[in-house]
Formats: structure tokens, C-alpha cells, sequence
């Protein structure tokens, strides 16, 4: 019994997209995709970079997930996820200059722009709570 590589991948990360899924995000998978929602979104957008990353997305999915428990949130919740759908997270990170790629990473935008982002330096080595205290402080500011 043979398992391609990307079948196996697909398997084995098909849970860390569930993490976010579950919650209401909605993941882009394509560059289409993402041209199609983001630069259009009114309102606020929250985008995750999802990882395979243990040490950091491990919190980063987790954080999330609480922090949309908040009473504000963003109008819109997106996820693209990096080193899967390469394409559709390379075309997400040209809307968060003058940020370098960094997954995972969390992206808050107003109206099609960049106002918050948390890049994975500031997501390693922090709890859930951390993370979450992070998004609701940013949510807080422009999701009123």
C-alpha cells in the first residue's frame, strides 16, 4: 500500500483547517479566491495565516478561537493556509506590507487595509490567552 505525499499532507493537516473551520472561518484556497474577498470586504477582516507550526500555531488556532468569543468582532473571518494553499497565502501577504511572510500570522483589516498584525515572533513562546488578550485589544480598537 502506497500514500502519495500530498494525500498524506492533506490528511495530516486536514485538523489544524478544521481548528479554524468549526469556528466560522472561511478558508480561501486560491489566489481567486482571495482577490475576490479581501480588497471588497467592508467593515473589518480578520485573516489567519495557518501553520503547520507546533510551537506557534499550536497557540495561534487556539487564540483565536477565544478571542472570537469577544463582544466585538470583525465582519468578516478568513484563513489561508501557508505552505498548502501557497498560491492564495502568497496573494493574502501582498495586502500585509510592509510585513514580511510570517506564518502563522493574524492580519486585522479595515476597509481593505492593514491596521493590526500579529506576526509569528509575536505568537511563539505566548498562551492562547495571550493571543486572544492581543486580538480583543485590536478588536476592541476597530471592530466598534
Amino acid at each position: 500500500m502506497s500514500m502519495s505525499f500530498e494525500r498524506y499532507m492533506l490528511d495530516m493537516i486536514q485538523p489544524m483547517r478544521d481548528d479554524l473551520t468549526r469556528i466560522g472561518i472561511e478558508e480561501l484556497r486560491t489566489p481567486e479566491e482571495v482577490e475576490e474577498k479581501l480588497p471588497t470586504a467592508s467593515g473589518t477582516t480578520l485573516v489567519v495565516v495557518n501553520s503547520v507550526c507546533g510551537c506557534a500555531a499550536g497557540q495561534c488556532r487556539p487564540g483565536v478561537a477565544e478571542a472570537l468569543q469577544h463582544d466585538a468582532l470583525p465582519d468578516h473571518l478568513y484563513t489561508v493556509f501557508a505552505g498548502q494553499d501557497k498560491e492564495a497565502t502568497a496573494k493574502a501577504r501582498e495586502y500585509f506590507a510592509p510585513y514580511p511572510p510570517s506564518s502563522p500570522s493574524i492580519a486585522l483589516m479595515k476597509d481593505g487595509e492593514l491596521v493590526h498584525f500579529i506576526e509569528r515572533h509575536q505568537i511563539e513562546n505566548r498562551s492562547a490567552g495571550e493571543i486572544a488578550e492581543d486580538l480583543t485589544a485590536a478588536f476592541d480598537r476597530y471592530c466598534r
